[in-house]
């Protein structure tokens, strides 16, 4: 669906957190099941997006994460140390394996057997870039956290660096969610691992029985968010509670619709390939249902077409879901006006006697200030 000759995109944290809050758009759920580079399609349809990081954000980022990483992590672990698990060892020479395989699938199976051996062994060790898998909607996703910290007890915590800044110890609520969410999608990912290694990574980690026996893995719920302190380069870190955000993502995600249910009602030979007219891409977007809302601007490369398209259509998801979840069965602006002057709808639809009583106070209200003004002045 993509194209012969064009390699697929594949799939990452922030794009799995934003696919889990829009799971009902089934446009977004093919092209990135399909590794289709949404970016590019979007500039081929003639609604480009300026979705994404800068050049020298990036730049910027990676300084600061190489930065963190210095002298095999000693600063990360400390932090970790700090706000994570303050009663445990400190993290003197702790160990950093070498993740190095060929292709992801290979990555992921050497990520898996240095969690398994760090567990085992003890202490404090740092797996940096690891590659985690997660199967969503029948597809099989690889994960890249910026790093994952082993404490001594065996349990395991996911880490986040981010190169905007914490002012007096806090960021801004924005930016640290949408990091949460992101984190989130990691700590699913690692639960998936610690579930094949054969433990509940729900459970408390258990104590040792034997030399050779290893504690119960753990996911911690409590991540580690780095980030430069004030306007220096120097790292901050604080601890942030993902609970939330997990048990909304894992939900959003067990509802998405497998991709092959999707396809089947697709036409046959439907391609996204860069390289198509502007008329065939068109086409073929439109054949797939979306569900915009103008959430889509800042997590979506094709928000910019299917805002043009829902204004075209008249749909009132434009105007936000909470809108659109108050209106019940009306689904165009032009159903909503019609409805609110009473020239269609049952009265005794809730939605219907909220929107004719809100147009009835308008009247009113217009009426009012029009006699103000036609008023003479005493």
């Amino acid at each position: 669906m993509r194209g012969p000759d064009v390699p697929a995109k594949s799939l990452d944290a922030r794009a799995l957190a934003a696919l889990a809050a829009n799971p009902g758009c089934a446009r977004r759920a093919v092209l990135d099941g399909a590794g289709v580079d949404k970016a590019r399609l979007a500039s081929a349809l003639g609604a480009p997006s300026g979705f994404g990081q800068s050049q020298f954000a990036l730049t910027r980022g990676n300084a600061f994460e190489a930065r963190v990483k210095a002298d095999g992590g000693a600063e990360l672990l400390r932090l970790a140390h700090t706000r994570l698990d303050p009663g445990a060892e400190p993290p003197a020479g702790a160990a950093v394996p070498d993740l190095t395989a060929h292709g992801p699938e290979g990555r992921t199976a050497r990520t898996a057997l240095a969690l398994r051996e760090a567990t085992r062994a003890g202490g404090w060790t740092l797996l940096d870039h690891p590659m985690l898998a997660l199967d969503v909607a029948g597809s099989l996703a690889f994960l890249e956290p910026d790093a994952v910290v082993v404490h001594p007890d065996g349990s395991w915590s996911v880490v986040e660096i981010k190169s905007f800044p914490m002012l007096d110890g806090s960021a801004d609520p924005a930016k640290v969610g949408a990091a949460a969410r992101q984190a989130a999608v990691y700590v699913l990912a690692l639960e998936a691992v610690a579930g094949r290694l054969g433990a509940d990574p729900a459970e408390v980690p258990q104590k040792r029985s034997a030399p050779d026996s290893a504690p119960v893995p753990r996911v911690h719920h409590r991540v580690l968010l780095v980030c430069p302190k004030d306007f220096s380069n120097l790292p901050a870190g604080c601890a942030v509670d993902v609970r939330k955000q997990r048990a909304v993502t894992a939900r959003q995600l067990a509802r998405l619709t497998r991709i092959e249910e999707i396809t089947e009602g697709l036409p046959e030979g439907m391609c996204f390939a860069p390289d198509r007219s502007a008329e065939e891409l068109t086409a073929a977007v439109q054949a797939v249902p979306a569900a915009y809302a103008p959430e889509c601007l800042s997590v979506c490369e094709l928000a910019f077409h299917c805002r043009e398209r829902s204004r075209e259509a008249g749909a009132v998801t434009r105007l936000g879901r909470p809108l659109r979840a108050e209106l019940g069965g009306l689904t165009t602006v032009e159903d909503v006006l019609a409805t609110a002057r009473g020239e269609r709808g049952d009265p005794d639809d809730p939605a219907v006697a909220a929107l004719r009583r809100a147009a009835a106070l308008r009247a009113e209200a217009l009426t009012d200030a029009a006699h103000r003004e036609a008023a003479p002045c005493p």
